[in-house]
């Protein structure tokens, strides 16, 4: 065993063994060597003062405080449902009714519209205000999402899933910068006449008739009791418009324009809006070539929509598709 590592190394000379040891020593007292560094803080000035200056603390002032709630699917947690549009919102959210109050209003006046640079108008002659817009497949990819939002609305009240195709020619009624109506037309080749309740005879025996009367009287005693009975005869007309049944012929008929679906908003109804959109179809549905009003056909309608087709053609054997 050797003493030294240094003694192994036979050429290294010991004057310069011992200076190598001299140098690692020095090395690793440099590379260990902490140094710490102490800085004096500056004096406080009011530390010697007997009456100190009061620390004041500002508080935030506004705060928000949120109530929370378990919900365990109650029927009617937190939410309301308006009656007119059937949004669903939150009574004291702001943001919740700030969303409901834009959506019930685009739904009972009109959606907002601006108008376009380019728009296909319908001149009418017995428009007085406001204007028929036109809008087919051809037309730009933002005229379709305006259409696609005013679709929407109209699904809240006639369903949803059926009313719009590629085919499809919508006509809308654009006034005070929203629109007010919307009408969606398609090309059809035959229809079936509806078959008239007019003709009926006890509809129109029934309506003469009106209220029969038969008296009874009971007694018990030296008690007399009379008893009326009243009972209403129901017109067979009423039956049909609540329930919106209709019957058509057999035989079809041909046809060139459908109307598919029309709708107006609740604050604009009763104001000849959906006259002024069936005229617009009327007139340019066909280029070059106008369609009298009764070769409009009328999609399965309700007992509003049987209403205005036998009030628009001016007869109720309209033509149905």
């Amino acid at each position: 065993m050797q003493s030294k590592i240094t003694a192994f190394f036979r050429s290294t000379p010991a004057s310069s063994s011992s200076n190598n040891e001299n140098d690692l020593s020095v090395w690793e007292n440099q590379r260990h060597h902490i140094i710490n560094t102490y800085t004096r803080r500056r004096p406080n000035p009011s530390a010697g003062t007997s009456d100190p200056k009061p620390v004041t603390l500002v508080k935030n002032k506004k705060r928000s405080y949120a109530q929370f709630h378990l919900d365990f699917g109650q029927s009617d947690f937190l939410l309301r449902a308006c009656p007119t549009c059937g949004v669903k919102f939150t009574p004291g959210d702001p943001q919740d009714e700030k969303s409901h109050n834009e959506f019930h209003k685009s739904y009972t006046q009109g959606v907002p519209f601006r108008g376009w640079t380019k728009e296909n108008v319908i001149s009418l002659p017995s428009l007085d205000s406001g204007r028929v817009i036109l809008l087919s497949e051809t037309d730009p990819f933002y005229h379709r999402k305006k259409i696609e939002e005013v679709v929407r609305m109209m699904e809240i009240e006639i369903g949803s899933g059926w009313i719009l195709h590629e085919r499809c020619k919508v006509y809308l009624f654009v006034s005070l910068n929203r629109v007010a109506g919307c009408l969606v037309a398609e090309p059809i080749e035959k229809a079936f006449k509806v078959v008239s309740s007019s003709g009926a005879g006890p509809v129109h025996s029934a309506k003469k008739r009106g209220v029969t009367a038969r008296s009874t009287t009971l007694q018990f005693g030296n008690a007399i009791f009379q008893r009326e009975l009243q009972r209403k005869v129901v017109n067979v007309s009423d039956i049909e418009k609540m329930e919106g049944a209709i019957f058509c012929d057999s035989e079809p008929t041909a046809a060139a324009c459908g109307v598919r679906a029309i709708w107006i908003t609740p604050s604009n109804r009763r104001k000849g809006i959906a006259t002024q959109l069936l005229e617009a179809v009327r007139k340019s549905f066909c280029p070059g070539l106008e369609l009298g009003r009764s070769q409009l056909a009328f999609s399965q309608p309700t007992s509003a929509g049987k209403a205005l087709a036998t009030s628009y053609t001016g007869t109720g054997s309209f033509l149905a598709y």
